[in-house]
């Protein structure tokens, strides 16, 4: 039996686990990151921080004896996705990393995209060209990579100058594992200089790289998700204590891997993602696009598959927001402790709540939105608010309000596939929730199937592509290595309030998001 050793950075810290080929987790750990919020829409994080936390797991895993380290055949990577590493010829990052949530290079991005006339803010001579050849545009948000390389390059060009190679994170840390420079198909997609007709054989674009003006040296080479990008360094392996022989594979973004490690890997077949951010999305048999409501379907770590991508930005971001910033605050008004099963008090609390809350609505717009809408300004709240409304109101209200947003989602992506998802695999933390997981089931008026170690579902799917690309399990058995723990039917009795509630939801969009572009124009 060998083992491979997943590592999954997600935005609050990395994961790290030693996994069997057939998926399944035989020990792990985590670590804790921080990330910083700057004015003007940045956010940016410690490249270094990320590593000391990696190596940290890793040597305490490791050193368990969980396995036999000589067993360990491969490394994969995940991570999170959109974000940017500027290093240089040796590998040294020579800023912090930007996160997936800055939008600071939005206004370059829109000076790259648009002409004299414009069709939904894109010239369309521009936008004939990147969808024809990408299936996707840069967004106007300026959360995808490429806004965060225009913006080093006109905020901060004595970086951009000395900058090797611009790095998406699962890269910039297979660099650390590796010594190597490269990307993936489906890592360097939100660059949008890729031509992705031929999945097997995405290569950059001279046209898309002038419209951007962006160099080609300036971009890692590319490979698939489940190429073979080397070995391990030999102070890695000295470090960690594993075979010089060690192979790295090429690895994948969160996105695709949550949908390996959901197992819902059949065209048609979703998941949704309940994290930091969330996003519903399912392998598709075609090159699509849905430019009004910000998704297409772009390269899959699976080769030569498509993967509907769409992303939601705050899900459990709002959960934490609610703890941190409302319930147990740190702040100068003073300290009130976070206790340790804050969840299970937080999940009790808005299960003693009626479904809709007594209307009180929660929009989770904390950070802008990706989809259904792409704005970067609209921001969220509480809505119908009295002087009746408890904090455990809040607490079903955040809940319901990511589910609302999801629900808008949903209604995009059936269209977008021409059908009705009636079985919906829900991952991630907000997936150790039974009562989130009962209430998108009757926000949504789908079934909805917890899967088997939700929390995990990003370092399963790279165990399990690990496990494919090293000829261990082909993809059919994947759907097999997942199970579903429990099934939540939607309660036909909240329908009704959940149905008014949502049709308010989508008019507290219409009615504030031209102030809130006002109040928050930059």
């Amino acid at each position: 039996m060998t083992y491979i050793l997943a590592i999954d950075l997600g935005t609050s810290g990395p994961k790290v686990a030693i996994m069997n080929t057939n998926g399944d987790i035989i020990a792990q750990t985590r670590r804790e990151t921080s990330m910083k919020l700057l004015s003007g829409g940045g956010a940016e994080q410690d490249p270094a921080e990320w590593w000391q936390a990696i190596d940290a797991a890793a040597r305490e895993l490791l050193r368990h004896d969980h396995v036999p380290t000589s067993a360990i055949e491969a490394i994969s990577v995940t991570s999170q996705w959109s974000g940017t590493v500027a290093v240089d010829a040796n590998g040294q990052p020579l800023m912090p990393a930007i996160n997936w949530m800055d939008s600071r290079g939005a206004q370059y991005v829109r000076e790259v995209t648009r002409s004299a006339i414009n069709i939904s803010g894109y010239g369309p001579d521009k936008l004939v060209t990147w969808l024809r050849l990408t299936a996707g545009i840069p967004t106007s948000s300026g959360k995808d990579s490429i806004a965060h390389i225009l913006f080093i390059k006109h905020e901060r060009p004595d970086i951009y100058a000395k900058t090797f190679k611009f790095l998406e994170p699962k890269d910039y840390l297979n660099l650390r594992l590796t010594g190597k420079f490269a990307a993936t198909y489906d890592s360097i997609t939100l660059h949008w200089v890729t031509d992705n007709r031929d999945l097997t054989a995405v290569d950059y674009s001279d046209k898309l790289l002038k419209l951007v003006g962006v160099e080609r040296e300036k971009l890692p080479d590319l490979m698939r998700a489940t190429d073979i990008l080397g070995v391990i360094s030999a102070e890695i392996a000295h470090a960690w204590g594993l075979d010089p022989s060690v192979q790295v594979i090429g690895g994948t973004p969160d996105m695709h891997s949550a949908a390996i490690g959901s197992g819902a890997v059949a065209d048609f077949e979703p998941h949704l993602y309940l994290g930091t951010s969330s996003w519903l999305i399912c392998h598709v048999p075609f090159k699509k696009t849905d430019l009004f409501h910000n998704m297409a379907s772009l390269p899959s770590a699976i080769p030569e598959r498509y993967l509907l991508i769409n992303e939601q930005d705050s899900a459990g971001a709002c959960v934490e927001y609610l703890i941190d910033q409302i319930l147990y605050p740190d702040d100068a008004l003073g300290t009130v402790e976070r206790p340790n099963d804050v969840y299970e008090r937080l999940n009790a609390a808005a299960a003693a709540i009626p479904a809709g809350s007594d209307r009180l609505i929660f929009t989770p717009w904390l950070y802008g939105e990706r989809t259904p809408v792409d704005d970067h300004v609209i921001r969220g709240g509480f809505f119908n608010q009295s002087l009746r409304t408890t904090r455990t109101h809040m607490a079903r209200a955040v809940f319901e309000g990511v589910a609302y947003n999801t629900k808008w989602l949903l209604t995009h992506v059936e269209k977008f596939v021409k059908r009705r998802l009636p079985d919906i695999r829900v991952t991630g933390g907000g997936a150790l929730s039974d009562l989130w997981c009962q209430i998108m089931a009757d926000v949504l008026d789908r079934n909805i199937h917890q899967i088997d170690n939700p929390l995990q579902v990003n370092t399963r799917g790279a165990g399990l592509l690990a496990s494919m690309a090293l000829g261990h399990l082909n993809l059919a058995d994947i759907g097999n290595k997942v199970s579903i723990t429990k099934t939540f039917v939607p309660n036909g009795a909240n329908r009704p309030i959940y149905d008014d509630l949502y049709r308010e939801f989508l008019n507290i969009y219409k009615a504030h998001s031209r102030m809130h572009a006002r109040l928050n124009k930059k």
